[in-house]
């Protein structure tokens, strides 16, 4: 809402490519898929397998039309990487030309180090939540108030096109000292952003849960490998 598409098409289309030529949609930002982005990314990797001896560049308006957090970030950037496609943006903090194998790679590497901090911290606080319930006697790091039931019909109704502020007075707490009463917005979205989180990184929640039972039985875990270091299975 509020975003000046026309713009963005006027500005690429300054570039000599007619409006019907250019990629582009207008969806919530609440919709995780991306039917018209993922069309041209195909397409951008079928010219280059066509032509491997062709300079292929990815053009979008802005950095934040390549993701909307530091998951959907990496991810396209680990993806023209691997298919040799050349990344630009027209304005934003960072306009220009990057090539992953020449001299853009530096935004590449930046990408892949904000995703290891990404990586890092959904790992401490998993273990804090961790430890906090395990402390009370609970299981589980999310608030109590939003069970996996509450968090499935928020998502579901969000993806229907409805506010959390339009879902929240239908949800009931189950249990607790507020059963009977509704969970706050706050809370909703707070469970929304971790679920988000590790939807981004199960692999960190994965590590996070392996380091706390490790602990809990008495071992210290060793040090964690990077990404690439680690074997396969």
């Amino acid at each position: 809402m509020g975003q000046e598409l026309d713009s963005q098409l006027d500005a690429l289309s300054k570039h000599g490519i007619p409006r019907d030529k250019i990629f582009s949609e207008k969806i919530s930002t609440s919709v995780r898929v991306r039917p018209t982005f993922e069309e041209a990314l195909r397409t951008a990797r079928e010219v280059k397998a066509h032509a491997p001896h062709c300079r292929v560049i990815f053009t979008v308006y802005e950095m934040k039309r390549l993701g909307r957090d530091a998951a959907e970030l990496t991810a396209l950037a680990d993806h023209l990487t691997a298919h040799g496609l050349i990344l630009e943006m027209l304005a934003g903090p960072l306009p220009g030309i990057y090539d992953p194998t020449g001299p853009g790679k530096l935004l590449f590497a930046f990408f892949a180090a904000m995703a290891e901090t990404e990586r890092a911290n959904i790992r401490e606080s998993t273990l804090e939540g961790l430890d906090t319930a395990a402390r009370k006697g609970k299981h589980g790091g999310r608030p109590p108030v939003i069970t996996d039931d509450m968090l499935h019909t928020v998502l579901r109704r969000r993806a229907g096109g409805e506010s959390v502020e339009q879902i929240q007075p239908d949800l009931i707490i189950p249990t607790g000292k507020r059963n009977g009463q509704n969970p706050s917005v706050a809370s909703i979205y707070r469970a929304l952003a971790e679920h988000a989180e590790r939807e981004a990184y199960p692999e960190a929640v994965e590590q996070a849960q392996a380091d706390f039972a490790a602990l809990q039985s008495g071992e210290v875990p060793g040090p964690r490998l990077a990404l690439s270091d680690r074997a396969p299975l």
